[in-house]
């Protein structure tokens, strides 16, 4: 059986592809299920619709570390750095891109 969040997710998503905020939610679903791959490629169009996403970011480069795509994180780190101007967010991801080293 469907996770019935990602039903719900998938219409309004249909309804409306730049939905950023069903996107994300789409993104986290996938995560919560065990898709990772899923997760990392709603992640990445999260980012073509709003680069400033900042949570997009860490958790996409969380996603592709727990795949073992260490570099890729790294990428998607340095990218969220480069765009955010939170410094919460930016602080999240410097200590993330730090824990990778380089």
């Amino acid at each position: 059986m469907e996770n019935p969040r990602l039903e719900t997710l998938r219409r309004l998503l249909a309804d409306n592809p730049a939905n950023t905020f069903a996107r994300y939610g789409l993104a986290m679903e996938h995560v919560r299920s065990g898709d990772l791959n899923g997760a990392v490629q709603e992640f990445e169009a999260v980012l073509v619709t709003d680069p400033k996403y900042s949570a997009a970011y860490y958790h996409g480069g969380q996603a592709l570390e727990k795949l073992g795509e260490l570099d890729r994180a790294r990428d998607l780190y340095r990218r969220g750095i480069a765009a955010t101007r939170d410094p919460h967010a930016l602080s999240e991801l410097q200590a993330a891109l730090d824990i990778l080293g380089d």
